[in-house]
C-alpha cells in the first residue's frame, strides 16, 4: 500500500524537475540524488497509470497528461511551501519566485539586477516573465507582479514601491522631417507611437492636467517596440526616462517639449497573498524597492 509520504516524494520530485528543468537541477532542489529524483518521477507516473514526462537524452518535457497533472497539483505544493515561509522569523528565503513585469522594467531593469538579488537569496529560483499584458496572477501562479500606472486589479494587496519620470522624445530624423513641436497645439499635428492597451491607445496628461488624445500611424503594446520604432523615426514617443537615458546621452532620441513636465508614473507591487506575504516574495519586493531607489532618474 502506497503510503502519503511516498505519494508526497513523488509529487514533490515531479513538480520540482518541472520547476528546474531537469532531474539533475531538481536533486539540488530537494537535495537528493538525480537518480532517486527519477525514481520517485517514475512510481508516481506507475501510480496514477500515465505519463508525465518524455524524457530524451537532451531534455524533459511533459505529456498533456503531465501539464494537466502539473497545473493541479503545483500550486498546492507551493501553497504549503508559503505555510511555511509565513510562520518562518528568519529572513532566509527558498524556492521558485515567479515574477510578472512590464517590458521596459522587466527587460530594463529587473532582468539585469537579477543577478544580485540570486546571490543575495541563493536558495531562491527566479522565473520573469516579461509582457505588458496584465496576467492572472491566481490562475497563471505567479507569486508577485510589477505594474505600471493606475492599477485596474480588484482583490489583489499593492504596494508602491517607486514613481518613475517620464519623457516625450523623437529622433532627431523625424523632427528634421516634420519640425520641433514647442506647444500642445503642434503636437496634435505630430505623429505619435501610441501605447495600446485593451486595444484602446493610450492618452498623453501633462502635469498641469492637459490631456491630448495623439494621432499616429503605429500602434502597439510592447514597450520596447515602441523605443525601438521612435529610434527608427516613426514618430513621437511617451516613454520612461531610465528607458532612453543612454539613447538621450547619444543623442540618438531627443527631448520633445520639454519645457512641459509630465507626471511621474507609479509602480507598484501586486500579490494575492494578503498581508501574509511569503518570505521569498517580501524580500523580493524590499529588494525591489531598494534598487529603485537607487535610480539615477
Amino acid at each position: 500500500m502506497t503510503t502519503i509520504l511516498e505519494k508526497t516524494a513523488g509529487l514533490v520530485a515531479f513538480v520540482r524537475t518541472v520547476d528546474a528543468g531537469s532531474f539533475q537541477a531538481a536533486s539540488r532542489l530537494i537535495g537528493s540524488s538525480p537518480s532517486a529524483v527519477s525514481k520517485s518521477v517514475a512510481k508516481l507516473e506507475r501510480r496514477l497509470g500515465a505519463k508525465l514526462i518524455q524524457r530524451s537524452t537532451r531534455q524533459l518535457g511533459l505529456t498533456s497528461e503531465g501539464i494537466a497533472y502539473y497545473e493541479r497539483v503545483a500550486p498546492l505544493l507551493r501553497a504549503l511551501d508559503d505555510a511555511g515561509d509565513i510562520v518562518q522569523n528568519t529572513g532566509t528565503a527558498r524556492g521558485l519566485l515567479r515574477v510578472t513585469a512590464p517590458v521596459e522594467l522587466g527587460r530594463g531593469l529587473i532582468a539585469s539586477w537579477a543577478q544580485l538579488f540570486l546571490t543575495e537569496q541563493p536558495e531562491v529560483k527566479l522565473e520573469l516573465n516579461v509582457t505588458d499584458r496584465h496576467a492572472d496572477l491566481i490562475r497563471e501562479n505567479y507569486d508577485v507582479a510589477v505594474r505600471i500606472g493606475a492599477l485596474t486589479d480588484s482583490g489583489l494587496t499593492a504596494r508602491g514601491i517607486a514613481s518613475l519620470p517620464t519623457l516625450l522624445v523623437a529622433a532627431p530624423a523625424y523632427l528634421q522631417r516634420r519640425g520641433t513641436p514647442a506647444s500642445i497645439a503642434d503636437l496634435r499635428a505630430h505623429d505619435f507611437i501610441r501605447y495600446i492597451r485593451s486595444g484602446r491607445p493610450l492618452s498623453v496628461t501633462f502635469a498641469d492636467g492637459t490631456e491630448i488624445m495623439p494621432d499616429g500611424r503605429f500602434d502597439t503594446d510592447d514597450g520596447g517596440a515602441i523605443r525601438h520604432a521612435a529610434l527608427a523615426g516613426a514618430g513621437i514617443a511617451h516613454l520612461m526616462q531610465f528607458a532612453v537615458k543612454e539613447d538621450l546621452n547619444a543623442g540618438r532620441l531627443l527631448r520633445v517639449v520639454p519645457d512641459m513636465p509630465l507626471p511621474t508614473m507609479p509602480v507598484h507591487i501586486v500579490h494575492a497573498f494578503g498581508r501574509q506575504l511569503p518570505v521569498r516574495a517580501r524580500l523580493f519586493v524590499e529588494f525591489l524597492v531598494r534598487q529603485m531607489g537607487r535610480l539615477d532618474r
